[in-house]
C-alpha cells in the first residue's frame, strides 16, 4: 500500500453503506462525547460569528468540503476474503472509499483500515487531495468506540492512507461486532483548502469542536512553546543591562517618524511567514492551529473595530490589553516598543486549561449543558491562543526584521565612526610625533653646524 500513519496502511468491499453530511475520537469521556447526538446534530453557538465562518473568503467553505460516511459490514465473522472495500462516497467533490483487511495487511491478528481515493488511476496527472479524516469502529458501548485521526496529502503514489494496526482482532469481538454479526465503521472526511498567504479556516465547525476535545492540549503546547521561545529571546535582551541600555538610548534618539515607520509591517508579509511556520502537513494538529490563528486574526481585526466603536465581539474584561492592532493592510504596534518588549517578556500567558480534553467529565451537569459550556470555553480558548500567538509573532517579527536591524546598523555605524576617529587620532598622534622628531633632528643639525 502507498501510505502508513503512526500505526501503519491498506485495500477492500462493502455490504451496505450510507452517506450523510452530518457531523459527528479516544478516552472514555471524549469517545462518549464524540458519539453523542450533541455532536451528530450540532448545537447552537452563542460564540462570535468568526468562530464558525470564513465569510471573508471566496470558494467552498470547510462545511461544504466535509462529509461523513457510515459502512455496515454484515456477517463479519464469516468473511474469508483478504480485503473489503466500501461503496464509493463523495466529499469535497472527490470520491473516496474505505478499505479494510479483516485479517490484517502485512500484519497478523489486527484489523487494518484505510481511506482511499476512488478511481485514482483515472485522475489527471499531478492530482492531489489534501484531507484530514477520522475513522471509527463503533462499539455497542459508545465510550469504547475506537477512533483515529490523521492528516494526509493524497496523490498518485500515496492514494490510500490509514492504519495497518488499527485494532487487535481479539478486541473486535468485544462489543464491536453486534449480536447480528454486524461491524459498523464510520468515516469523517474534511478536504482542506490551503492558503499560503494567511491563516485559513480548515475545519467544519462541528468537526472542529470534536477534534478540540482531544487535541486542545496539543494546540496549547504548540502555541505556548512558540510564545515562550520568543519571550525568552526578548527577555535575554532586557536582562543584558548594557545592551538594553544601548538599545533604549538608540530608540529614544531616533525621530517619531522613524519610530512609526519601524513599528509597522504589511500584514501579507507577516502572515505568509505565520502559515509557513505553523502549518505542517503531517501534523494532525496543524488544522486546529490554523483555525486558532484564523480566529485569533479575526479577533485582532474585531478588536480594532471595537476600539473605533463599530463592533463589539467580546466583553472588554475578557480581552487583554493588545500589543498589536490590524490597520487596513498593516500590523501596527499599539505602544512604544520599549514598553511592549518589557510587557511581552514578563506578561503571563493565559493559564493552562486544567480540565484537559481527555479528562473532562460531566461533573453532575446534563450532557447538553456540559457540551454547550465546554464548546464555548474551548472556542474562546482557541481564539485567545491564536490572538496571543499572532501578537507575539508580529512583535518578534517587527523587532527582529526592522527595529533590531536598524539598531545593529546604528551600532555598526557608530562603531565605524569610532574606528575612523581612532584612526584619525592615531594619525594625528603619529603626525605630531613625526613633527616632534623632525624638530629635534633640525635642532641637532643646527647645533652641529654651530659647533
Amino acid at each position: 500500500m502507498a501510505g502508513v500513519t503512526s500505526e501503519e496502511s491498506g485495500v477492500g468491499k462493502s455490504s451496505e453503506g450510507t452517506f450523510s453530511e452530518q457531523h459527528g475520537q479516544s478516552g472514555e469521556a471524549v469517545a462518549e462525547w464524540r458519539s453523542s447526538e450533541q455532536v451528530e446534530n450540532g448545537s447552537p453557538s452563542t460564540s462570535p460569528p468568526y468562530w464558525d465562518t470564513d465569510e471573508d473568503d471566496e470558494g467552498p467553505k470547510p462545511s461544504e468540503l466535509f462529509g461523513r460516511y457510515t459502512w455496515k459490514i454484515e456477517k463479519f465473522s464469516q468473511i474469508t476474503r483478504r480485503e473489503l472495500r466500501s461503496s464509493p462516497f463523495e466529499v469535497g467533490s472527490y470520491k473516496w472509499y474505505i478499505l479494510i483487511y479483516p485479517q490484517g495487511c502485512d500484519v497478523c491478528n489486527h484489523l487494518s483500515l484505510f481511506l482511499c481515493v476512488a478511481n485514482h488511476d483515472k485522475l489527471l496527472p499531478g492530482w492531489s487531495h489534501f484531507a484530514q479524516f477520522t475513522i471509527a469502529v463503533v462499539n455497542k458501548d459508545p465510550k469504547k468506540s475506537k477512533y483515529s485521526d490523521t492528516l494526509h496529502r493524497f496523490w498518485k503514489k500515496e492514494h490510500d492512507w490509514g492504519w495497518k494496526k488499527f485494532m487487535e482482532l481479539s478486541k473486535v469481538y468485544d462489543g464491536f461486532v453486534d449480536a447480528s454479526d454486524n461491524l459498523i465503521i464510520k468515516a469523517q472526511v474534511q478536504v482542506i483548502r490551503e492558503k499560503a498567504d494567511r491563516p485559513f479556516r480548515c475545519l467544519d465547525c462541528q468537526y472542529r469542536r470534536e477534534l478540540v476535545r482531544v487535541y486542545l492540549t496539543n494546540v496549547e503546547q504548540i502555541c505556548r512553546r512558540f510564545v515562550e521561545e520568543r519571550r525568552s529571546k526578548l527577555g535575554k535582551l532586557i536582562e543584558d543591562k548594557a545592551r538594553w541600555s544601548s538599545f533604549c538610548t538608540f530608540w529614544r534618539e531616533i525621530d517619531q517618524t522613524s519610530r512609526r515607520r519601524m513599528s509597522r509591517e504589511k500584514t501579507n508579509v507577516i502572515l505568509k511567514v505565520v502559515v509557513k511556520h505553523f502549518f505542517i502537513e503531517k501534523e494532525v494538529t496543524s488544522t486546529l492551529v490554523m483555525d486558532s490563528l484564523y480566529s485569533g486574526l479575526r479577533a485582532l481585526e474585531g478588536q480594532t473595530k471595537c476600539k473605533k466603536g463599530r463592533v463589539k465581539l467580546l466583553d472588554a474584561e475578557e480581552m487583554p490589553a493588545p500589543i498589536v492592532r490590524a490597520e487596513k493592510d498593516m500590523f501596527v504596534l499599539v505602544d512604544d516598543v520599549l514598553l511592549l518588549l518589557e510587557r511581552a517578556a514578563i506578561e503571563p500567558l493565559p493559564p493552562k486549561d486544567e480540565k484537559g480534553p481527555q479528562n473532562r467529565t460531566k461533573d453532575g451537569n446534563s450532557g447538553e449543558d456540559f457540551n454547550k459550556d465546554s464548546i464555548e470555553r474551548d472556542e474562546r480558548r482557541l481564539t485567545e491562543l491564536g490572538r496571543r500567538t499572532l501578537e507575539i509573532f508580529v512583535l518578534a517579527h517587527i523587532f527582529s526584521n526592522k527595529i533590531e536591524v536598524s539598531y545593529q546598523e546604528a551600532i555598526a555605524l557608530k562603531r565605524q565612526e569610532e574606528l575612523i576617529r581612532e584612526e584619525e587620532a592615531a594619525w594625528l598622534a603619529e603626525s605630531e610625533q613625526k613633527a616632534k622628531r623632525g624638530n629635534e633632528r633640525e635642532k641637532k643639525s643646527k647645533k652641529k653646524q654651530v659647533a
